[in-house]
């Protein structure tokens, strides 16, 4: 007999708003909206409050501010929230077998086999309470059998509160909900559905999983699946990457600043992309240089977190114009990216850059059909005669 799983999802309750009040009481029972402060800005998070004016993530702030003139709109803070963050993340180390931290503010957790010892709901209970004692955060969980139920169960129990979806009840639980709450299901495949007539998750039950692949492809047969609470994929073991790197060897020792710079550019743009595809943010930079002689030198700098290109080469511009010895050969350049989180776009709205968003998004999905280098600033463009090794 197969064992079944106990998997626990957990969600901190609209986090950045979660954390400004922390810090600012005057906040809570207030319609916030956290992101960009500027008519440009978009709203990364807002409060129960905003969303009863229609207001939810993503929307330009322009907007959020003419459907909640009295609305209090707060300027993000990347540090601060990489920090709750990371409380929560030490605490779950400590106290679980098994935990996937899968953006800044979710988690599963699991707790298979433990229920040799505890009952699992009331140790994931007692894990919630320890979480709500030392941080001050609001978070809900929810129990089931597999990622699918209990992260659709953590919807329904918000806010701030806990399910337990017992085994053999997934499909009774899952069927009056709509087909929005199942993950993957974004906006053009509901209204798809919803043209097909289905509304609730209980009509997808009822159809054939072969109806639900013509249709859909391979994506249907996930979707049916999920509907019927089947869900076999793993809690995948958390471990933070701590950084990326990269170094070019020049083939002849070079005092060519301009030449020098544009590899600086590449590989810079390259390790930024590697970071968007994996999304996570850097707040740390260390540039290298090693010259003709085999000295080594290094200097780093810190920043908000980012993945954006334009404000990493900045920085790497301002590290080299620092540490080059004008009259020195230089060998190799190295360039480090450290202080990593998981986050992605959604950090950076705060920073009124919703063009820079849209740009790299497109730059990136370009990158990915293409390769890498279908996509180059003329910066870090090189002429054939130059050539270095990169590794």
């Amino acid at each position: 007999m197969t064992k079944q799983n106990t998997i626990v999802h957990m969600d901190l309750d609209t986090y950045f708003v979660s954390v400004e009040r922390l810090l600012n009481p005057k906040l809570i029972g207030q319609p916030v909206m956290v992101g960009g402060s500027s008519d440009r800005g978009v709203v990364a998070s807002c409060s129960y409050e905003a969303r009863g004016y229609g207001i939810h993530s993503g929307m330009s702030m322009k907007l959020a501010r003419q459907m909640c003139p009295e609305g209090i709109v707060v300027r993000g803070d990347h540090d601060r929230y990489s920090y709750y963050s990371g409380v929560i993340t030490d605490i779950l180390k400590d106290s679980v077998p098994a935990y996937e931290k899968t953006s800044i503010d979710e988690f599963y957790v699991d707790l298979t086999g433990m229920d040799r010892f505890y009952g699992c709901f009331q140790f994931a209970t007692e894990l919630r309470t320890k979480i709500m004692k030392e941080t001050a955060l609001p978070i809900s969980l929810a129990l089931s059998a597999n990622k699918t139920v209990s992260k659709i169960g953590t919807g329904q129990a918000k806010p701030n509160g806990q399910i337990h979806i017992m085994e053999g009840t997934e499909r009774n639980f899952l069927a009056p909900l709509s087909v929005r709450k199942i993950p993957m299901v974004g906006e053009k495949t509901y209204l798809l559905l919803r043209n097909m007539g289905v509304e609730r998750i209980e009509t997808i039950q009822q159809m054939p999983i072969e109806l639900m692949q013509r249709v859909l492809g391979e994506n249907g047969a996930t979707i049916w699946r999920k509907a019927n609470g089947i869900d076999l994929t793993p809690v995948i073991p958390y471990n933070e990457q701590k950084s990326i790197s990269s170094e070019t060897t020049f083939e002849r020792d070079t005092i060519d600043v301009s030449f020098v710079k544009k590899i600086l550019v590449q590989m810079t743009e390259k390790l930024a992309y590697q970071l968007r595809t994996k999304q996570k943010l850097t707040a740390c930079i260390t540039l290298k240089i090693r010259y003709s002689d085999f000295n080594t030198y290094t200097m780093q700098c810190r920043l908000p977190h980012t993945a954006f290109d334009h404000l990493l080469i900045e920085r790497v511009m301002i590290l080299f114009d620092k540490l080059f010895q004008k009259r020195l050969l230089i060998r190799l350049v190295g360039l480090r990216m450290s202080h990593l989180v998981t986050g992605t776009y959604q950090y950076d709205l705060f920073d009124d850059m919703t063009e820079k968003v849209e740009l790299y998004s497109a730059m990136d999905r370009l990158r990915k059909r293409f390769g890498e280098d279908a996509v180059l600033r003329a910066s870090g463009m090189i002429e054939k005669k130059n050539i270095a090794i990169e590794r």
